[in-house]
C-alpha cells in the first residue's frame, strides 16, 4: 500500500510528522524527506457530514436536529433563522408560516418595567420574560426573505405575521421578493395593551412564489381567534391561526417550515393537519418549550399549553374546523 493512500483518506487530517515516521516504521518504508513528501501530497478537505431529515423527503442538512420525532415527521433546530434557512436545500419546502420576533416596534417604544411583561432591557437573559428578538434591519430581513424564497418550492405560499410598525417598515420589502396576494387581519376578540389606542389585532401578509390557488374559498380575510392568556411562553400564538394558514395552502404530507418557532404553535398546527414540520429558534427556552409541547401532544393528543380551542364566534371559521 502506498503511503499516499493512507494519508489521503477523506475526513481525516494529515498526521503530524512524528506519526508519519511511525507509519513509515510500521510499513517498513523509507522516504528520504518525509516532511517534504507530506507537503507535496494533495490536501483533501475533511468529509462534510450530512443528516437526512423528514423521512421519505430526505432533506439533506449539515446540522443535527435539536429534536426529532421517532417517525421523523417533525424536526426542530436550535439555530438562527437565516443560518437555518441557508442550510436547507433549494426547493425543499412546501409552505412557510412564521411569526418573527420583530425588534422594530419594541426598540422604538419607551418600554420600561412592569409586572406583566418584565423589563425590556433584560431581553434574552435567563429568567427574563422578554426573549431575544430578530433584529429586523433591512439587510437581515432581505436575507430572510431571499433564503425563504430559495428553499420554497415553485407555486407555493408563505405567510408572515406583522405588528403594525413592522408592516409599514418591512412589508414593502416582501413585494421585492414574493408576489403579495393579500393582507389578512387577526382579530384577537378581546382588547389588549396599547399606547395610542389599545391593540386588538395583528396582520398576516400572504404571498406566493409562482401561482397557486387556495385550497378553500370559504376562508375570510379577518380571523377572529382569541389570544392566548396565562401562557408560560411570551407571545404564544393560537394554534388555530397557523391551522388557517395550513388549511388554505397545504395538502397532506406537505413540508411546513417556521424559521421563528417560538412556542411551537405552528408545529402543533402542522401535526393536526397531517403535515410534516421543520422549524428553528435561536432561543434555548423556545426549542425546549416546543420539544416538550410536541412530545406531549403526540403522546396524549392534548396540547399541554393550549388545551382548548380559541376560535371566536365567526360561523365561517368554525365550519372549517
Amino acid at each position: 500500500m502506498q503511503i499516499e493512500k493512507i494519508l489521503a483518506i477523506p475526513g481525516r487530517l494529515y498526521p503530524s510528522p512524528g506519526l508519519f515516521f511511525a507509519i513509515i516504521s510500521v510499513m517498513g518504508k523509507k522516504i528520504s524527506n518525509p516532511v517534504k513528501r507530506i507537503k507535496e501530497l494533495k490536501i483533501i478537505e475533511p468529509f462534510k457530514k450530512e443528516f437526512s431529515i423528514l423521512n421519505d423527503n430526505r432533506i439533506k442538512v449539515s446540522k443535527k436536529p435539536f429534536f426529532e420525532t421517532i417517525d421523523k415527521r417533525v424536526s426542530i433546530f436550535h439555530d438562527d433563522a437565516i443560518s437555518f434557512l441557508k442550510d436547507l436545500p433549494d426547493n425543499s419546502i412546501d409552505l412557510v408560516v412564521t411569526d418573527p420576533a420583530y425588534s422594530g416596534m419594541n426598540q422604538r417604544l419607551k418600554l420600561g418595567n412592569s409586572k406583566i411583561i418584565g423589563q425590556y432591557s433584560k431581553a434574552g437573559e435567563d429568567g427574563a420574560k422578554w426573549f431575544e428578538e430578530f433584529h429586523d434591519t433591512q439587510e437581515n430581513y432581505k436575507s430572510f426573505l431571499q433564503e425563504s424564497y430559495r428553499v420554497l418550492k415553485n407555486n407555493r405560499h408563505i405567510y408572515i405575521m406583522f405588528d403594525s410598525y413592522s408592516l409599514l417598515t418591512l412589508g414593502p420589502m416582501v413585494r421585492e421578493v414574493f408576489n403579495i396576494k393579500n393582507i389578512l387581519c387577526w382579530d384577537k376578540a378581546h382588547i389588549g395593551l396599547g399606547h395610542y389606542f389599545r391593540r386588538r389585532h395583528e396582520f398576516i401578509l400572504f404571498a406566493s412564489k409562482g401561482k397557486r390557488n387556495l385550497a378553500s374559498k370559504s376562508i375570510p380575510d379577518v380571523w377572529k381567534v382569541k389570544r392566548v392568556t396565562k401562557s408560560k411562553y411570551p407571545t404564544q400564538k393560537p394554534v388555530e391561526i397557523f391551522q388557517l394558514m395550513i388549511k388554505g395552502s397545504a395538502e397532506k404530507n406537505f413540508v411546513v417550515c417556521d424559521p421563528f418557532l417560538g412556542s411551537g404553535s405552528s408545529s402543533i398546527a402542522a401535526i393536526k393537519n397531517c403535515c410534516k414540520f421543520i422549524g428553528c429558534d435561536t432561543s434555548s427556552k423556545a426549542v425546549n418549550f416546543a420539544k416538550e409541547r410536541i412530545f406531549e401532544f403526540r403522546r396524549t393528543f392534548i396540547d399541554p399549553f393550549q388545551p382548548d380551542s380559541l376560535l371566536g364566534d365567526d360561523i365561517l371559521l368554525n365550519k372549517l374546523f
